[in-house]
């Protein structure tokens, strides 16, 4: 008898022990799990910005290695309607967000906050092989609303034009229709034409243009490469035509020249804050640089 009850008090010794170290165990686990939350950030929107996002991000962790920062694409639309749907902690988008999307947030407890961290040039891109060098603006809307079809009505060759753009969720393809298509007037109605290829990213659209020499399409300037030919753009014919440097986009002589937007959904606080902080530093403004993207200064 008194051995058994010996063996049922060193059982329950040990289950205790067991079940505290448990204890223990799930404390910590929920500690860290807090921990995790506070030193991550989500990021997701513009598929222009995703390499300057995650460029900003890798050289952030490495100086805090306990922050976690998760970038992903997706076109400026999907980053606003995440920031929207409070599913992301940043939206990056190369457009300005429209006033629809601020009432929807504003439904939905969201405040957008705005944050200028670059700027960018849309370069207008065709083959190495099309001899065509620069167009005007109004040239190159009348090619991408189908009005021009020719290469030989610009002084090329006799070919069709295969027209590339980005999807209809992008801000690159919103900011092109606004900027070129309807010269920014926002009552001008003016679309793409309909047998446009709509391209999953920018960098379809640059390997597409590497590949057939009867295409013509448009990304941000960090995209560019020498297997693509960049044209010079004018205003108009009075215009002196510019091609998209870094100091043309800082000067304002390139036409198509636009803002890189962050996109919160309130007054940024704790790793939030401090990232945009960063991005925004000279060591993440020279980082815009080194992408091919133009620093705010």
């Amino acid at each position: 008898m008194d051995r058994s009850i010996s063996q049922l008090r060193l059982f329950s010794a040990f289950f205790i022990l067991v079940s505290f170290l448990a204890g223990c165990g799930r404390t910590d686990s929920g500690k860290n799990r807090n921990n995790s939350r506070q030193h991550s950030i989500q990021i997701k929107g513009s598929d222009t910005m995703v390499n300057l996002g995650q460029a900003w991000a890798e050289a952030y962790m490495q100086q805090r290695p306990e922050a976690l920062i998760a970038v992903t694409g997706g076109g400026s639309g999907t980053g606003i309607a995440a920031l929207i749907d409070k599913t992301c902690d940043i939206a990056e988008s190369s457009r300005k967000i429209k006033e629809k999307e601020i009432n929807e947030a504003k439904k939905n407890g969201v405040e957008p906050v705005e944050f200028m961290v670059a700027m960018d040039g849309l370069a207008v891109v065709v083959s190495q092989e099309n001899p065509v060098k620069e167009l005007t603006v109004d040239q190159l809307a009348d090619i991408f609303m189908g009005k021009i079809t020719n290469w030989k009505e610009l002084g090329g060759d006799d070919l069709p034009i295969v027209l590339l753009s980005r999807e209809v969720n992008s801000g690159t393809h919103v900011y092109f229709k606004e900027q070129v298509l309807r010269k920014g007037d926002a009552k001008r109605k003016e679309e793409f034409d309909p047998g446009a290829l709509l391209m999953p990213s920018s960098q379809a659209i640059a390997d597409e243009i590497a590949q057939n020499p009867n295409a013509i399409g448009y990304y941000g300037i960090g995209y560019s490469s020498p297997t693509q030919k960049i044209l010079a753009i004018a205003k108009d014919k009075k215009s002196q035509p510019h091609f998209p440097t870094v100091e043309n986009v800082m000067s304002g002589k390139y036409y198509i020249s636009r803002p890189l937007l962050m996109y919160t959904g309130s007054e940024p606080q704790g790793v939030v804050k401090d990232f945009i902080g960063f991005a925004l530093s000279d060591e993440g403004q020279r980082i815009v640089r080194e992408v091919d993207f133009v620093p705010i200064r």
